[in-house]
């Protein structure tokens, strides 16, 4: 025998305007991208070794301890400090927090007074301008940099980077800003003098 009692009907599917779409898919590629720089703080402090396992045996002073623990591990935060596999994890979370927080936001229009290199990643000096401008954004937006963090970001790292990486004889400057012509290339730097070959 068929079932013939009344069947409520389900609730209606929830529809986001289309105007908010935008807004939700921005609002995503951030929360994206602070996902992954925390998976690659959480990287990090997994990577560090216990205090209690770089204790020395013999009952050495703290100090002497503390300063085996700085040749042990990196000396400095800084990309270029780094090398192998922990400069290449560096520049993914750069990559990351560069492709969808600051070119989407600050990614001024390209000309060939304002360049800028879709293969940046490839110029030391734009690697090294953007993970220290990163370095900045992470604590200048942390909460315990008060509310004028962010506006100190902007005047005073921001700013002095874009003017840089973005001038005409910055390091985007051989670069083809044209789509339809892409050129990439990287400029020589000069050689380091040899001290002490005559001349």
């Amino acid at each position: 025998m068929a079932d013939t009692s009344p069947t409520s009907p389900g609730p209606e599917p929830y529809r986001v305007p289309d105007a908010d779409l935008d807004d939700l898919a921005s609002t995503l590629a951030k929360t994206m991208a602070e996902v992954r720089q925390h998976g690659v703080i959480l990287d990090r402090l997994g990577s560090e070794p216990d205090s209690a396992a770089s204790q020395p045996a013999d009952g050495a002073p703290e100090a002497e301890a503390a300063d085996g623990k700085k040749a042990d591990g990196p000396a400095s935060v800084f990309i270029l400090a780094l090398g192998g596999e922990a400069y290449a994890v560096e520049l993914a979370a750069l990559s990351d927090w560069v492709n969808y927080l600051f070119l989407p936001v600050y990614g001024r229009e390209i000309s060939t007074s304002r360049p800028w290199c879709a293969h940046w990643h490839e110029h030391p000096e734009a690697v090294a301008r953007l993970h220290a401008l990163w370095l900045a954004w992470q604590q200048f937006t942390d909460t315990e940099a008060g509310l004028s963090g962010p506006s100190t970001w902007h005047r005073d790292h921001l700013d002095q980077t874009l003017a840089h990486l973005r001038a005409p004889d910055g390091p985007f400057a051989a670069c083809t800003t044209s789509a339809t012509r892409p050129n990439h290339r990287v400029l020589a730097t000069p050689a380091p003098k040899q001290a002490g070959v005559a001349t």
